[in-house]
């Protein structure tokens, strides 16, 4: 497999530390509101490359964090006049059933940052033992200028850096490039832990290397997120890392681009006040729609949301249903044995599990993964439109499930079943066309319709369909 490396900004091979076992870091949500569709793109991305990497046999340490102790925490406890703590419980809770709903497989481990307060601790230590921190008034700071490598992953030259994202100005710093790694309570009541250096807090960068480190080791295979993350916290930490362990923090670094929105398709961002949370986009489309409309362009190309490209994809979508729907109708209808000429159709379709393969190889290209998942459905249909075997159906219907399966897709449908009035409404149709009552048969199709149900009618049988 071949992975873009933002390290190197080039293609190279996947090749772990230890053969079929994969640890990897992906950076999770500050659990103070909903997330919205931006941040859903990496979790649901870099889920689907986990889910590759163990289809072809490997074992995979997953690492997510959550970030529970932060200002915009703080600032949504007062907004809410509930604690810091029930603040973000209470969108971890959210974060987990909207992951559900978008079919996220659990990490190994979701580690939060309260929980891991004496690891920072130790690291923060460690960066003044060596001459790479300093401590003011109860705040710690790192000393950017001496990490020699600073700017290795984001191409920024520090001489021409200025205070960016999260680095405030403060004049008791050495440097205004330093940043903070552990803040001294300001306000009473607010989120402190007893510390060398007095009550105080991490900052955020540190948190996500003490969190790598402990559960991971000093030197992982992968460490993923959002493009807006590699300049400064990813940058940060592998600063704080390389610095405290001397060892490299991640051999590969991969990062999802935007989502943009509108016309002029600008970024989205709660800070600009133009996303929509998950949660409300799952008021109007299924988790299902919603992933796989973000694995229909390829994660490193920007991707415009709209409400006519979700149409499409839920278009897309029942394709694949109305596929796994017609091969589950002929796995219990349908007769005879595998044919010859069936037989050499099933080898014949490895052709496109090779082509998913090659896609996915290719630095996860899901764009081409699902187009080869499309032209599977579309060789299937032309050979059950002739009609087939059970056995045939079923062959065909374990590939499609397992490909997809890969994508993160569950094809199971809204509804496993009907209702027993709209069942019996469909014998009673198809006793009145045994009957030649083609008149009531009509009548009752019309019926059906309205009720939100089709009925065709195939050489196995009537199959219902769901409008």
């Amino acid at each position: 497999m071949k992975i873009y490396n933002s390290m190197t900004n080039k293609k190279e091979p996947f090749v772990p530390m230890q053969a079929g076992h994969i640890k990897m870091y992906v950076c999770g949500p500050t659990v103070y509101n909903f997330i919205h569709i931006g941040n859903a793109r990496p979790f649901v991305v870099f889920d689907t490359l986990r889910r590759y990497l163990e289809y072809k046999g490997n074992e995979v340490e997953y690492v997510q964090n959550f970030t529970d102790v932060d200002d915009k925490i703080i600032n949504q406890s007062l907004k809410e006049g509930i604690p810091a703590s029930e603040v973000s419980e209470k969108y971890i809770e959210e974060y987990f059933r909207d992951s559900d709903a978008l079919n996220l497989k659990r990490a190994t481990v979701y580690p939060k940052v309260t929980e891991n307060i004496p690891e920072i601790i130790e690291l923060v230590q460690g960066l003044i033992d060596k001459g790479f921190a300093y401590e003011v008034d109860g705040d710690v700071y790192y000393r950017t200028r001496k990490f020699t490598d600073y700017g290795k992953l984001s191409g920024q030259n520090i001489d021409d850096l200025e205070s960016g994202a999260r680095i405030s100005v403060d004049e008791r710093k050495s440097d205004p490039l330093d940043f903070a790694l552990w803040k001294a309570r300001k306000v009473e009541g607010e989120p402190a832990w007893e510390s060398p250096w007095g009550m105080g807090r991490p900052g955020w960068h540190i948190e996500c290397s003490a969190m790598a480190n402990k559960y991971l080791g000093k030197t992982i295979d992968i460490h993923a997120g959002g493009q807006d993350l590699k300049f400064p916290h990813h940058e940060n930490e592998i600063a704080q890392s390389e610095a405290f362990t001397g060892k490299p923090f991640s051999n590969y670094w991969m990062h999802n681009a935007y989502i943009t929105i509108g016309k002029d398709q600008e970024k989205m961002s709660k800070s600009k006040g133009n996303f929509f949370t998950v949660r409300d986009i799952l008021d109007k489309y299924t988790g299902e729609e919603v992933r796989l409309f973000l694995l229909s362009g390829h994660y490193r190309s920007p991707v415009n949301f709209s409400d006519e490209l979700m149409l499409q994809t839920r278009n897309s979508l029942a394709r694949i249903h109305n596929a796994v729907e017609n091969l589950k109708h002929l796995i219990e209808n349908g007769g005879g044995e595998l044919t010859p000429e069936e037989s050499k159709s099933l080898e014949g379709l490895e052709k496109y599990r090779e082509k998913f393969e090659e896609s996915m190889e290719d630095d996860l290209n899901t764009a081409d993964a699902v187009t080869a998942v499309f032209e599977l459905i579309r060789d299937v249909n032309t050979q059950i439109r002739s009609g087939s075997s059970g056995e045939y159906a079923r062959g065909a219907l374990d590939m499609l499930e397992e490909l997809s399966g890969v994508l993160g897709l569950t094809l199971a449908g809204e509804d496993e079943g009907v209702d027993a009035e709209i069942q019996a409404l469909v014998d009673e149709r198809q006793t009145a066309r045994k009957a030649r009552n083609f008149a009531r048969a009509d009548e009752i199709r019309d019926i059906l319709k309205e009720k939100g149900y089709a009925v065709e009618d195939t050489p196995q049988g009537p199959k219902i369909v769901k409008l």
